[in-house]
């Protein structure tokens, strides 16, 4: 079968030829008349077999005839990534070039105004992910309610990045007699809701088995220890004849520590992940697309439908924790009919992955060992790292010796804080302050000779005035014979004084007791 026996128009035709495609793949072949002729479509392929020019093909030729209006696109493609959504682009500009249809790309990373210009001059093709549609809409930029051909790509990716509830807020303002394209390379029972739910009498289109790997690409499952990955890494680029290969990793971090250790090895690449803005992406796939870069270091972003041709070898340097992921990465190789390589790290932590990669792709995986060094793969890392480790014991020693100088230091300050004569230290409010000086006082009177004579005085006024003032009631007496005269008072017996009205016993006013009290 040919592109001629589709019945596209002959615009599209011209761009197909132009380009070089002479016969359709398999799913283009099956998805393509059925999309002509107004029917709802569920594809399942595999990565890199056609999927996206069975789609927009037929799009174009439906779209030649009419105008779109204002903040209305007559067909709307959502995306999970920004990378997918600018390789739509790219292909409905490639297709579409000898026709006069607008498109309006929205994604994350671009400023609004200029996306906002796009959708009011109309535009027939909206390319969108989304979270930034849903933005638009909020602000009232777009009105999806023109929308004739809605297309929902790679469902099963828009299910792993948690779309699912902006996917069906979407649907829903589209209109109910849209013609609905869905496509996906894997059918979880998630998914299949889904289509169960926004297709109306799809007619399936299924050139492959569901989560099943190309038969170009060879696998292989390096077994290795987690320490060695790098060094296992780099004897694959030596054994293979790598044109250029995408490396896979599960976090970000691993992608910054993966790229600087290969630049620090004389190693073309370069990195792609989520927190890059949206100009740093395209700059990073442009030099691995055009040769300036051999390796590209990516997550599992650029891992859905990016076409990136000639891809000889794809690289697993983590094992990827979700079984579809793995049918992702490796089908970035061995597209378009060409023949590639695809190498797994496995580690023993691996094992419950790997079987569930083995479980869903239905085959075995070869394996392989991998028991090589450092020491025969990079003497100079490793003398590099020698090196680094001996400041680090020299710090620790500083930090050793710092310690015990500041206990020395610490122990003499508590020495020379201590009282000299064996007193109690105070704590830091200042407690015990009364009890010390009472225990002075009571020092000084101890020390002082106390003499007993005032004591005798003392009791025998106080016998005599009992005595007065008892005969005072049975005989009345002069007052001026009543009281005797006081006593004059010695300087020594002061101390004995103080320390008794401080004990306040029971001749605490030595004899001078108030009239109140009498």
């Amino acid at each position: 079968m040919s592109f001629d026996s589709l019945g596209l128009a002959p615009e599209i035709m011209k761009a197909i030829n132009e380009v070089g495609y002479t016969e359709p793949t398999p799913i283009q072949a099956e998805a393509i008349p059925q999309v002509l002729a107004g029917r709802d479509v569920l594809g399942i392929a595999q990565t890199g077999t056609g999927k996206t020019a069975s789609f927009t093909l037929p799009m174009i030729h439906r779209l030649m005839k009419g105008r779109a209006k204002a903040r209305m696109p007559r067909t709307l493609i959502l995306e999970p990534t920004r990378e997918l959504a600018a390789q739509v682009a790219e292909n409905f500009d490639l297709y579409g070039k000898n026709t006069k249809l607008n498109k309006a790309l929205l994604i994350g990373g671009v400023s609004f105004k200029d996306q906002e210009q796009a959708i009011l001059r109309g535009a027939d093709v909206l390319i969108a992910t989304p979270g930034r549609l849903l933005d638009h809409v909020e602000r009232g930029g777009v009105l999806l309610r023109g929308v004739e051909v809605l297309v929902i790509d790679e469902a099963d990716r828009m299910l792993d990045m948690g779309f699912i509830p902006d996917i069906e807020r979407i649907v829903s303002l589209v209109p109910f007699t849209r013609q609905t394209l869905f496509f996906s390379a894997t059918m979880p029972p998630e998914i299949t809701r889904l289509s169960e739910q926004f297709l109306s009498a799809p007619v399936r289109v299924e050139v492959a088995r569901p989560s099943s790997t190309n038969d170009n690409v060879s696998q292989q499952l390096l077994e290795v220890a987690p320490a060695k990955k790098r060094d296992a890494l780099r004897s694959l680029f030596e054994a293979e004849e790598v044109a250029n290969g995408i490396i896979f990793c599960n976090r970000k971090r691993d992608i910054a520590d993966l790229l600087r250790y290969l630049q620090q090895n004389n190693y073309k690449a370069v990195s792609l992940h989520g927190d890059m803005d949206q100009h740093m992406r395209l700059r990073m796939l442009d030099q691995f697309k055009n040769g300036d870069a051999t390796y590209l270091i990516a997550s599992d972003v650029a891992a859905r439908g990016l076409d990136i041709p000639a891809v000889s070898h794809v690289f697993n340097f983590d094992v990827p924790t979700h079984a579809e992921d793995y049918v992702h990465r490796i089908g970035r190789t061995g597209r378009a009919g060409r023949s590639g390589a695809a190498f797994t790290l496995g580690t023993r932590n691996d094992a419950k992955y790997v079987e569930a990669i083995e479980a869903l792709i239905e085959q075995p995986i070869p394996r392989a060992s991998f028991e090589g060094g450092s020491s025969a793969s990079e003497p100079a890392s490793k003398e590099a790292s020698s090196e680094e480790k001996k400041p680090r014991s020299r710090n620790r020693r500083s930090r050793t010796e710092k310690g015990n100088e500041k206990s020395n230091q610490a122990s003499e300050a508590s020495e020379t804080n201590k009282p000299r004569e064996g007193g109690k230290r105070r704590g830091l409010l200042g407690r015990g302050r009364r009890g010390e000086k009472a225990q002075q006082t009571t020092e000084v009177a101890s020390e002082t000779p106390v003499e007993t004579k005032p004591e005798v005085k003392s009791e025998a006024k106080s016998e005599a005035k009992s005595e007065a003032k008892s005969e005072a009631k049975s005989e009345p007496k002069p007052k001026a014979q009543a009281k005797p005269k006081p006593a004059p008072k010695k300087a020594a017996p002061k101390a004995a004084d103080n320390s008794k009205s401080s004990n306040k016993g029971p001749d605490a006013f030595e004899g001078n007791m108030p009239d109140f009290l009498k």
